[in-house]
């Protein structure tokens, strides 16, 4: 993919969660951005909804009743007009509709790429964590050892200056 130059880049010490989407967002609106694009992929999108398909299915039937009844006899049986009519609004949907398609796969790309991007993100923040969590474990165990062989002391020394006040008492009692 190439960088589009209205894209602003991330910066590398953003935490933002978007910012693996933000080198894509250029693809956001299928056709472009421009009058013409934007009208195209309304009128793309209008093709597959229920509204479209409904009006059109009864503008047929109105179409085949008015001509199959003599009530307007502009385009009798097997509706040469109306199949024109079909065929020309064909010619129009299909490029419309495979260029939404393609613009579609090419978003989806992007946004599968951003995907995997911040997963691996995540994955080495939560790798970076891990080490961090056995550095401080590790030093952890070091401060208890020396916790406990301070302690350890403390009760030697304390043992020895209890011994030391008992023998400077019996001393000073036996001078007496």
């Amino acid at each position: 993919m190439e960088d589009h130059p209205d894209v602003k880049k991330p910066s590398a010490g953003s935490r933002h969660h978007f910012r693996f989407h933000q080198p894509h967002v250029h693809l956001a609106p299928v056709f472009g951005s421009d009058w013409f694009a934007l009208k195209a992929e309304a009128f793309a999108r209008f093709f597959g909804t229920p509204v479209f398909l409904i009006s059109q299915t009864v503008f047929v039937a109105i179409w085949i009743i008015l001509n199959s009844m003599g009530i307007f006899h502009f385009d009798i049986y097997p509706f040469i007009l109306l199949n024109l009519a079909f065929s020309l609004q064909a010619a129009y949907a299909a490029p419309l509709i495979l260029l939404a398609q393609t613009r579609q796969a090419d978003r989806d790309k992007a946004q599968t790429e951003a995907d995997a991007q911040h997963r691996e993100a995540l994955a080495m923040a939560s790798q970076q964590r891990e080490e961090l969590a056995a550095q401080q474990t590790a030093n952890l165990l070091v401060l208890m050892k020396q916790n406990t062989e301070l302690t350890e002391i403390t009760k030697s020394m304390s043992e020895r200056i209890q011994t030391l006040t008992e023998e400077l008492h019996r001393h000073i009692l036996a001078g007496k």
